[in-house]
C-alpha cells in the first residue's frame, strides 16, 4: 500500500490530507489519483459509493489546477443537490491551503442570485447539478468552452433521474480537448452509451467487479405474507435497538404511510420524498445526520445522492424494480471498512427477484429468521440488565435516602422485587408482544407458481390478480372500456412503455397490480399481452389512476416507466394468433382433419 505523498500530490494537499486523518489511500485513490495529476486520459471508474471517489478524483484536480487563470478549468457534474454540496464541501476542505483556488457550488432549490454572484466572481471549478447549470449556460452566464476536464460523478444516478438530455447539451457544449472522468457504481446501457459517444479510449478502473455490491455488505432476506411487511419491519427494529437505517419504499404514498405508523408507534422516524419542499427536505436530512432520527423512510429518488456515515443497515420494505437500484441502496451501508446489513422483506412471489440479484452481483443472501415476540422481549430486558450492571453510578446523591427506601422495600422478597422493577420498564413490551404470532413464511420446495410465471418469456395471460385459476370465456374487446358479462365488471386497456426486452412478463404485472390495490382490495385484471418493448393489459376501470400512478413512479432496468390509458388504434392480438399453438394440440389439430 503506497502512501499519499507516494501518488504525487504537493505539500499543501499532503497537509490538507493529513488534517483530515486520512493514513493511507483506499484501493480507488491508488488506482486514479496518479494517472488524473497527468490529465493524459479520458477514464471510466467503476467503484461504489463510500470508497472514497471525490478524495481519488477531487486532490489531482485541484492540484493541476492554473490557478492565475480565473477561467473555469474543471466541471463536475453531479445527480443531486445533497450531493453536489457535499462534493463542494470536500473540495474546499482539500484545498484549504490554496485559498486563490475558487470552488462554486451550482444546484437548484437555493438562490440562483446568490449563485450567479459567485460565478461572477470566478470559479476555478464548478460544482453542479445538470439543471441549474444548463440554464446558466443557457443565460451565458457559465462558460465551459475551456474547461480541462468533466467529471460525471454517480452518471448511473444522474442517467435513472432522466437527465440524459441535460447531460448531452452539457457535454456537447464542452470543448473536444477536454478529458472526461466518468465514475459510477454500476453500467447500465445508458452509460456505456455516455462513454461511448464522449470519451476516447478511456482507461478503465474497476475496484471490486462490474455492478458487484459492497464486500463489507451482508445480504439478508426474510420472506413474509404482504399484510405483515410493517409487523416485520417494527420486529427488524425492535432486535436491533441501535439500528441506524435508511427503509426504501417504492411510492411516496407508502413512503408517508410507513413513516407516520413508525413515528405513531412510538420510533424515532422521519419521510423523505418528493413532496417535501427543499426546507422540510434540510430539515429531516439535518435531525438524520445528527442521529436525532434512528430510522429515515425514503424513496429511491428522494435517497440518491445522500451521503450519510455509518449505516447500521438499509432496509427494502419493497425490492426495487432493477438491481442497479438494489445496488445503490446497498451501497449506502458497510462503508469505511465497517460492516453493514442490506435487509430485505420479501413476499413469497417476489423470491424470484433474489434470485437474480443473487446472479447479478454475484453474492449469496442469508435467508433471516423473523425473531419471536418472546425472543424479542428477552432480548432487550437482558441488555437493559447488562447496560445496568455495567453502568457506573455515584451512590452519594442516594446514600442520605438510602436507609428510607430499604425500610420501603424490605416487605418484598428478591424476586418480587426484580419482576416489579422488570415490568415497571417492559410492560408495555411485553402486552405488545404478548401471543405474537410466528411471522416467517415457510419456503416452499422445488419454484412456486409465481416463480413459474416469471418465467415465461411473454406472452398472452388470461389470469388475474385474484382469478385464481377461474377459466373465463374469451371476449371480444372492441372498445377500450368493455365489461365483463359474467360478473359485471367494466375494464380498463392500459399501454406500458416496457415489455420482454425489459425483464417484463404478466407475473411481474399483476404484481404491480396487487400492490396498487392496497389493503383487503384486489383489482381484477382480463388480458395481458407482452410485446418486445412494450405492454398492453387490461383491468378494473375503477382502479385507473391507481394502475397509472403505480406504473408511473417505476423504472424496469434503469428505464423509467409510463403507462397511459390505451388509444382505440391500440389492439391486442387475437387469442387465436398470440402465440403459436402448442405441439400437442397442433398434433390433435392435425389428426381431426384426417
Amino acid at each position: 500500500m503506497k502512501s499519499f505523498a507516494e501518488l504525487g500530490l504537493n505539500a499543501e494537499l499532503l497537509k490538507a490530507v493529513d488534517q483530515l486523518g486520512f493514513s493511507e489511500p483506499t484501493p480507488v485513490q491508488e488506482e486514479v489519483i496518479p494517472r488524473l495529476i497527468k490529465l493524459e486520459d479520458d477514464m471510466v471508474g467503476l467503484s461504489q459509493t463510500g470508497t472514497g471517489k471525490t478524495a481519488a478524483f477531487g486532490l489531482p484536480l485541484i492540484q493541476m489546477l492554473d490557478k492565475k487563470q480565473t477561467k473555469t478549468q474543471v466541471l463536475i457534474l453531479s445527480p443531486t443537490r445533497e450531493l453536489c454540496v457535499q462534493v463542494t464541501k470536500d473540495l474546499q476542505t482539500y484545498a484549504r491551503y490554496q485559498p486563490e483556488v475558487k470552488i462554486v457550488a451550482v444546484y437548484g432549490g437555493a438562490s440562483i442570485i446568490t449563485q450567479s454572484r459567485q460565478l461572477q466572481r470566478g470559479a476555478h471549478i464548478i460544482v453542479a447539478t445538470p439543471g441549474r447549470l444548463l440554464a446558466f449556460i443557457n443565460s451565458g452566464e457559465v462558460n465551459i468552452k475551456t474547461i480541462r476536464a468533466v467529471v460525471l460523478d454517480e452518471a448511473d444516478e444522474m442517467l435513472q433521474m432522466g437527465f440524459q438530455d441535460d447531460l448531452n447539451a452539457i457535454l456537447a457544449a464542452t470543448p473536444e480537448t477536454k478529458k472526461t472522468i466518468l465514475f459510477s457504481a454500476t453500467m447500465p446501457r445508458e452509460v456505456v452509451n455516455i462513454a461511448k459517444k464522449y470519451m476516447k479510449d478511456p482507461l478503465e478502473i474497476t475496484i471490486g467487479q462490474r455492478n458487484q455490491g459492497i464486500e463489507n455488505v451482508r445480504h439478508i432476506y426474510y420472506l413474509v405474507a404482504a399484510k405483515n411487511r410493517y409487523q416485520t419491519l417494527k420486529r427488524i427494529a425492535d432486535s436491533n435497538p441501535d439500528i441506524y437505517a435508511i427503509i426504501f419504499c417504492r411510492t411516496r404514498v407508502e413512503t408517508r404511510e410507513v413513516a407516520e405508523k413508525l413515528i405513531g408507534d412510538g420510533y424515532s422516524a422521519d419521510a423523505l420524498h418528493g413532496e417535501l419542499s427543499q426546507g422540510q427536505r434540510d430539515f429531516v436530512m439535518s435531525k438524520f445526520r445528527r442521529r436525532k432520527l434512528q430510522l429515515l423512510v425514503a424513496t429511491d429518488v428522494a435517497a440518491r445522492g445522500l451521503d450519510v456515515k455509518d449505516l447500521s443497515h438499509v432496509i427494502n420494505y419493497n425490492l426495487p424494480d432493477d438491481i442497479a437500484s438494489y445496488t445503490h441502496r446497498s451501497g449506502r451501508t458497510g462503508r469505511a471498512g465497517k460492516e453493514g446489513i442490506s435487509v430485505a422483506i420479501v413476499h413469497l412471489r417476489e423470491k424470484y427477484k433474489i434470485k437474480q440479484i443473487e446472479r447479478q452481483l454475484k453474492r449469496k443472501f442469508e435467508l433471516g429468521r423473523i425473531p419471536t415476540g418472546q425472543e424479542i422481549c428477552q432480548q432487550q430486558m437482558l441488555r437493559y440488565l447488562e447496560d445496568l450492571k455495567n453502568r457506573k453510578i455515584d451512590a452519594t446523591y442516594i446514600e442520605p435516602f438510602f436507609p428510607a427506601i430499604l425500610e420501603s422495600l424490605e416487605p418484598l422478597e428478591r424476586e418480587e422485587l426484580i419482576k416489579r422493577f422488570v415490568l415497571a420498564n417492559f410492560a408495555q413490551l411485553l402486552d405488545y408482544y404478548k401471543n405474537a404470532p410466528d411471522l416467517n413464511e415457510k419456503e416452499r420446495e422445488g419454484k412456486s407458481r409465481y416463480e413459474r410465471n416469471n418465467e415465461r418469456k411473454s406472452g398472452d395471460s388470461r389470469y388475474g390478480a385474484g382469478a385464481k385459476g377461474r377459466d373465463r370465456k374469451d371476449r371480444d374487446h372492441k372498445d377500450r372500456d368493455f365489461k365483463d358479462k359474467d360478473r359485471g365488471v367494466q375494464f380498463t386497456r392500459f399501454h406500458i412503455n416496457v415489455g420482454r426486452k425489459d425483464g417484463v412478463n404478466p407475473s411481474r404485472l399483476i404484481g404491480e397490480i396487487n400492490d396498487a390495490a392496497g389493503k383487503g382490495v384486489r383489482i381484477q385484471v382480463g388480458r395481458i399481452e407482452v410485446k418486445g418493448d412494450s405492454c398492453l393489459l387490461e383491468a378494473e376501470s375503477r382502479f385507473e389512476k391507481d394502475i397509472i400512478n403505480t406504473f408511473s413512479n417505476l423504472q424496469i432496468n434503469g428505464r423509467k416507466v409510463a403507462a397511459r390509458v390505451s388509444s382505440e388504434s391500440e389492439k391486442m392480438t387475437p387469442r387465436s394468433r398470440a402465440k403459436s399453438p402448442h405441439p400437442i394440440r397442433k398434433k390433435y389439430a392435425a389428426k381431426k382433419r384426417k
